[in-house]
């Protein structure tokens, strides 16, 4: 989560996982996933650098308690031996 300031100067307490992008028109216009649009006094350049102080105070507090902050990579399914043999046969 991220503080933000509306035009009207009131706060805003922003979930960063929901930005999609993030314009600057000239006002700094915040598109979210769901395609609402937020607009606030703060620069793109000072919303990046929120939201990296946010992720990495995160993976901090997370790795303190010896967990992992890290993202499961993905694997992609393997074709099992019958499958392949009927896609090679």
């Amino acid at each position: 989560m991220i503080k933000l300031t509306r035009l009207n100067h009131a706060p805003v307490v922003l979930n960063s996982d929901l930005i999609e992008h993030i314009d600057e028109t000239p006002d700094t216009v915040i598109t979210l996933t769901s395609g609402q649009k937020l607009r606030v006094l703060e620069s793109a350049e000072d919303i990046v650098a929120k939201v990296i102080e946010f992720r990495s105070d995160l993976s901090s507090q997370v790795a303190m308690r010896g967990g992992c902050a890290c993202a499961i990579p993905y694997s992609a399914p393997r074709a099992t031996a019958a499958q392949e043999s009927t896609t090679h046969g």
